[in-house]
């Protein structure tokens, strides 16, 4: 079955204006529980109350910004319409990098952009043209009344949409205690690099993980529809503790062995790995 797009808009750059579909990019398939009447096995509803404990209705609620503790400013619904800006769904690109120089953190969520009638020619030449030169392009997305900080690239033959997080939405290291600071030694340094060429892969296979929870629960679920006890699991026996850190490291690369005692060798020099383009 095709896939169906969730809106439509438009990519722009310099003069150039391509129309596009948008498509869902990932679904979550999180196991999500409703929350029941433990006596009736009824869904319950959720209520909103005041500071009195009074139930509040939705059409008696306005929106209110907490500017210090307790004091709020009320806006009506008209004036925060009149704050927003265009919302014709429209794409501006503003600047093209490279896809290296991004750092993740900033993404959001994603969306996949596939080309609306009369724009095949112009969407393949931007997905062409940013594979080539290995950029990606930065913009905003004009929609919901607010401009969406965005980054558009190429996947195969597709174009890809994510939403970025603004500068000052990001925490910084700078908040984040480190403790004192610490020491490592060559051998220790060595052993880690080994531990991670065991683990090492050429890719990332996102087929080789799943979600055992999920799986767990719906097996369960499976068993109390048909009737059957869900039979609790033996609680997992704890792994012992290992303070030292060498230890820690030649454990792990025993077990990854299943070997004898490690021997420390030279860090291996590491090899140059092929860059991949940006389309992969």
């Amino acid at each position: 079955m095709a896939a169906r797009a969730t809106s439509s808009g438009t990519i722009s750059f310099g003069l150039v204006s391509i129309p596009i579909k948008v498509y869902t990019a990932a679904r979550s398939k999180a196991v999500r529980f409703n929350m029941l009447d433990g006596e009736t096995r009824s869904r319950v509803k959720q209520q909103y109350v005041n500071a009195n404990g009074d139930v509040v209705e939705r059409s008696d609620m306005v929106k209110g910004y907490e500017y210090s503790r307790d004091q709020y400013v009320v806006f009506t619904d008209e004036e925060l319409k009149a704050l927003e800006s265009k919302s014709d769904r429209s794409i501006e690109i503003e600047d093209f990098v490279p896809m290296d120089r991004v750092d993740p953190i900033y993404f959001g969520n994603s969306q996949l952009l596939g080309p609306d009638k009369g724009g095949a020619k112009a969407y393949r030449l931007l997905n062409e043209a940013m594979i080539e030169m290995g950029q990606v392009a930065i913009g905003r997305f004009n929609t919901r009344g607010r401009q969406q900080l965005v980054l558009i690239r190429p996947r195969g033959r597709g174009l890809v949409l994510h939403a970025l997080h603004y500068a000052d939405e990001v925490a910084s290291f700078d908040d984040i205690e480190f403790g004192d600071d610490v020491e490592l030694t060559k051998r220790e340094v060595e052993l880690a690099n080994q531990l991670i060429e065991q683990l090492q892969g050429e890719m990332f296979e996102p087929e080789k993980y799943e979600d055992g929870y999920r799986t767990a629960v719906l097996e369960a679920v499976d068993r109390k529809v048909a009737g059957e006890d869900v039979v609790v699991a033996p609680k997992a026996k704890e792994q012992d503790q290992i303070i030292d850190l060498m230890a820690a490291l030649k454990k792990s690369l025993e077990e990854k062995k299943g070997a004898g005692p490690v021997k420390v060798s030279k860090a291996r020099a590491a090899k140059p790995r092929r860059k991949k383009a940006a389309s992969e």
